[in-house]
């Protein structure tokens, strides 16, 4: 499944946390129609713009914001609305489910914009008693002539929280010069992943990564397979790969792998010159065993050679 395109960069998505100050999605391309969250909306409302929706209640509570449509062409646009809950595509990249997700109700699920307007509409969140606590990402989309926009909608269900991951399937991939591992959130929070990675070998360390915070949102319960480049290893060795990921809220794990270097070029010529030596030997034990089975020569004594010589 495609991922739908955000009306927000990747690195604002980051941004819109609880903590992150308020700040701007990306422009529309020139006289594109417009979805952004209405200002002064949500749990925590911001009279200069918000980049997301953040909404937060306990299970079985209601939750009420407004999205923001803008049409600035001269003519009329009909925007198909629906929610939509978010995962975490294959790559890490935020991604929305096609089907409408049932916790969200919008006023009207298609909206015409005159030329030149803007037109508010209600949405509201409805939490189930039975929802789990934590996080529960979404977003609302808005849909016409082929394009679609998604707003992304931050929703935490009140109750205990727990930041949890583990890094996964380690592997080195030499043909590409890669190595791959997946990141699975074990936890109910939304987490941004930091990576540290070492790999040491028989003739000492071949690869030292300091921690850097990886460009990826992972959503509860998501797997997502990433990559790191090693584009110059070591030629002979065997190396242990090891990675440590770790997040806000005490998430850690810690993964290996191990992978030898052989420069089979080199190898395959020197194994030639010793299988050959080998074929060599062989051949003259083979004679030398021959040889001592057919006995040995017979010896002329002088005696005997004067006796044949007397007769002739």
């Amino acid at each position: 499944m495609r991922p739908i395109r955000l009306a927000l960069p990747a690195a604002a998505l980051l941004l819109c946390a609880l903590s992150a100050p308020a700040a701007h999605g990306a422009p529309a391309a020139s006289g594109d129609w417009t979805a952004a969250p209405a200002s002064g909306g949500g749990t925590r409302p911001s009279a200069d713009g918000r980049p997301c929706f953040y909404l937060e209640g306990a299970p079985g509570t209601v939750l009420e914001d407004k999205v923001s449509l803008s049409n600035p062409t001269g003519t009329p646009v009909t925007l198909k609305l629906r929610g939509a809950a978010a995962y975490n595509a294959a790559n890490g990249a935020f991604a929305v489910r096609r089907a409408p997700d049932p916790w969200i109700a919008l006023a009207a699920p298609e909206v015409k914009i005159p030329p030149h307007t803007r037109a508010d509409v209600p949405f509201a969140v409805t939490v189930p008693a039975s929802a789990q606590p934590g996080d529960h990402p979404a977003a609302l989309v808005a849909a016409a002539g082929g394009r679609e926009v998604g707003v992304r909608l931050q929703l935490r269900v009140s109750g205990p929280t727990l930041s949890a991951l583990t890094v996964e399937s380690v592997r080195v991939d030499k043909a590409h010069g890669l190595i791959r591992y997946a990141l699975v959130n074990r936890g109910n929070t939304a987490l941004t992943p930091r990576l540290a990675l070492r790999a040491d070998g028989v003739f000492g360390r071949a690869l030292d990564r300091p921690v850097r915070t990886l460009p990826v949102e992972l959503l509860p319960g998501q797997r997502v397979e990433l990559t790191e480049p090693w584009a110059h290893p070591p030629a002979l060795d065997r190396v242990t790969v090891r990675l440590d990921v770790t997040a806000d809220g005490g998430a850690h794990s810690t993964a290996e792998a191990s992978a030898a270097f052989v420069p089979w070029g080199a190898v395959g010529g020197a194994g030639l010159v010793l299988v050959g030596g080998a074929a060599g030997a062989l051949r003259w034990v083979r004679r030398r065993r021959r040889r001592a089975a057919d006995g040995p020569e017979p010896q002329v004594t002088e005696r005997e050679l004067a006796q044949t010589g007397a007769r002739q």
